[in-house]
């Protein structure tokens, strides 16, 4: 009987395992990146979007897959701070890059942010042109990313302070 037993559990053991490690299994429930939208058409929206509010654009790399991305995603929607600035001061977009859906041509334009890894954050002005990539990691404290960190970023690629008249 002990046998039995443990022969099936092995076998439940054997299902359970794969279904964690099959991307087929069960569906993605994170939908924060849209692997099927045009890149391209979205930040060219972006980025007219931004030159009429005199705003850059905030673009995060990355995918649903990501856990960096999923966990910076979850952080500016938890603190009404970092929520509030970057919809002040940026037009934001969360550009997809997956197994499914790898942008290549338009993360090319960019100059391959992701060699820096994920998420990646760009900042690009009005007129399209691409004015910083920012490594995730150096914004990172701890097992997530650091609030002062983060808007201190912020503060130093907006419209206001590159443009500022003092």
């Amino acid at each position: 009987m002990k046998k039995i037993v443990l022969f099936i559990a092995f076998i439940a053991f054997g299902y359970v395992s794969n279904a964690q490690t099959n991307p087929d299994a069960t569906p993605n429930p994170i939908t924060i990146y849209n692997p099927q939208a045009d890149a391209a058409q979205e930040l060219k929206a972006a980025i007219k979007k931004a030159k009429a509010e005199n705003k850059h654009v905030f673009v995060q790399v990355g995918g649903n897959w990501c856990v960096w991305c999923v966990k910076f995603h979850n952080l500016v929607e938890a603190t009404p701070e970092l929520k509030q600035y970057l919809t002040d001061n940026y037009v934001t977009l969360k550009l997809n890059y997956s197994p499914e859906n790898k942008n290549e041509a338009i993360l090319k334009k960019l100059s391959n942010p992701g060699r820096f890894g994920y998420p990646v954050f760009l900042v690009i002005d009005g007129k399209g042109k691409l004015i910083h990539t920012q490594n995730s990691e150096y914004l990172e404290e701890g097992d997530g990313h650091s609030v002062k960190k983060i808007m201190a970023f912020l503060k130093n690629w907006n419209y206001g302070a590159l443009h500022a008249t003092k």
